[in-house]
């Protein structure tokens, strides 16, 4: 048996089976558990600088450091994460910190960086200083302080910029 509904806004019945079908399927949607619910996102991997200070470092920062050292022709130079005082004239007082080192030999000079990390926290407060003899840097300045997030990208721009302006990787 047949029956037809008549809608008022359509020119063409609609069979009362396909309603009833229609209301049928709404309901098993609306009943099933996972109605309501979008689907699930994928989650992002975490971020390289979400990681543990020191594996950051080592698993990242380094290797970018040195191929950025590579890239310029600076070789061999030796960097290495160290936890010590900083070696800076006036600061003797101060306590032991994280610090990426850099020191390699030039024909007429030895030359050495130091990027400390005054927290064991690559968002923390950070300091640089420069020598290029053996003794003592003079200066101690801030480092990328208005950065609201440190990425690995900055963090190695950063360097290869300040000794870029020493005419150390760069040479006009």
């Amino acid at each position: 048996m047949n029956r037809t509904l008549a809608m008022p806004d359509e020119k063409e019945p609609i069979i009362a089976e396909q309603v009833e079908s229609k209301i049928e399927k709404k309901a098993a949607k609306a009943a099933s558990p996972d109605a309501g619910t979008p689907p699930a996102k994928k989650e992002k991997p975490p971020a390289i600088e979400a990681k543990p200070f020191q594996a950051f470092i080592k698993e990242h920062y380094l290797p970018g450091l040195k191929a950025a050292f590579d890239g310029a022709g600076i070789v061999p130079v030796d960097l290495q994460l160290v936890k010590q005082k900083v070696e800076v004239v006036g600061y003797g007082d101060a306590p032991e910190c994280w610090q990426i080192e850099g020191k390699w030999d030039t024909a007429d000079e030895k030359r050495q960086f130091n990027l400390y990390f005054y927290t064991e926290d690559i968002q923390g407060q950070r300091g640089f200083s420069v020598t290029n003899t053996a003794s003592k840097a003079s200066t101690l300045e801030s480092f990328r302080i208005d950065e609201r997030k440190v990425t690995l990208d900055l963090l190695l721009l950063g360097v290869t910029q300040r000794l870029n302006s020493q005419k150390w990787f760069i040479r006009n």
